[in-house]
This record gives C-alpha cells, sequence and structure tokens, in this order.
C-alpha cells in the first residue's frame, strides 16, 4: 500500500488514518485557509481542501513522482453563516452561544490527487448537530478546557463536547473530520488496495 501524505495538521484526521491501517505521513500545507468572499458556504471546505493539496504538488520536486495527497476541510453552517476555527476564547464562546439549543450543519469536504493519473478528485459530507441549551457556566467551562482551540466550530465533538450535543445525523467520521465513506469510495475506485 502506498503511502498518502495527509495535507492537514489535524490529530484527528491523523487518528482515523492509522485506526484504518492506512500509510501516510504529515506534511502541513503553507496555506491562508480563506475563500472567496462570493462562495457559498457548502462550497467552502471543498476550496480550502484543494487548496491544501495544490500546496503540497507545488513543493514536490519536477522529477519525482507525485504520491497520493489528502487535503481535507470543515466547516460549520448555521442559518446561513459560515463558522471555521475561532481565534480566541471569546469568539469560541461566541460560537457556543449560537450553537446552543440548535441544530447545524457539519460540511467536510476530501481532495484526493492521484500522482499516477494525475487526477484530484473531491467528494463533500454534509451532516448535522444538535447542541442542548447551554448555560453560561458550561460554555466557560468548556472554554476552560481548551477543546475550542484550532478546531471547526470551537468543539470537538469526540471530547468533552459530547455532554452537550443530543443528536447527530450523517457521518461521525465527517464531523470529527474525515468522511470515511467517501474516502473509501474515492480510493477504491482508483485501485488503492485498502481491503488487502
Amino acid at each position: 500500500m502506498d503511502p498518502i501524505i495527509l495535507a492537514s495538521s489535524s490529530p484527528r484526521r491523523q487518528e482515523i488514518l492509522k485506526s484504518l491501517n492506512i500509510p501516510f505521513k504529515v506534511i502541513i500545507p503553507d496555506i491562508k485557509e480563506t475563500f472567496p468572499d462570493d462562495i457559498a458556504p457548502e462550497k467552502a471546505p471543498e476550496y480550502i481542501a484543494t487548496k491544501k493539496v495544490e500546496a503540497i504538488i507545488r513543493t514536490i520536486p519536477v522529477e519525482q513522482t507525485i504520491p497520493w495527497i489528502l487535503g481535507a476541510d470543515t466547516v460549520i453552517v448555521l442559518e446561513g453563516k459560515l463558522y471555521g476555527k475561532p481565534g480566541s476564547r471569546e469568539e469560541a464562546g461566541d460560537y457556543l452561544r449560537a450553537f446552543s439549543g440548535k441544530t447545524h450543519k457539519v460540511i467536510t469536504s476530501i481532495a484526493v490527487f492521484n500522482g499516477q493519473i494525475n487526477y484530484l478528485d473531491t467528494r463533500t459530507n454534509i451532516s448535522t448537530v444538535t447542541f442542548k441549551n447551554l448555560t453560561e457556566e458550561e460554555i466557560n467551562w468548556y472554554l476552560d478546557s481548551g477543546e475550542w482551540y484550532g478546531v471547526a466550530g470551537g468543539y470537538r465533538m469526540q471530547g468533552k463536547a459530547a455532554f452537550f450535543i443530543t443528536e447527530i445525523t450523517g457521518s461521525y467520521s465527517s464531523i470529527v473530520g474525515l468522511p470515511i465513506s467517501d474516502f473509501y469510495d474515492i480510493m477504491t475506485q482508483q485501485n488503492y488496495p485498502l481491503r488487502d
């Protein structure tokens, strides 16, 4: 099984690939995770995931064969507003107050580049997460945990935020950061030996 370059610093994505026994190495792309103002929220993570892959491709010497590269990005959308990674504790608190008692979309896109055939494929998964009504005490307790840092929406579903989640629909792995079923579909269609 050829190793995959994971174009992401996300420990969750690394954990998922490890759990699937897929060989990989991490190269963090040097990009700003921004997108055009006129892009639809549902398209934003695909745009960023593709940019991550393209940034890694540019770093590979011309004479070297480009391997498999996996990029991914996750955003949260509530009432048409896009929530990425909060820049501060205060902003993370604002996010949690917005999510309190409501259902939001978690949109994760993956982009996979197959260097053997010079082909990029993308998939987008949309799931939903419902939060219970949160008190200020609960929000501050969660912010004190530090889990909000570096993650879309300012919470980690597989951590302490699970206390607040009453319902999810869709793909758990996608909400965590890597939709396994979509990844499987792309890789098997391109004859990557996931089942070997």
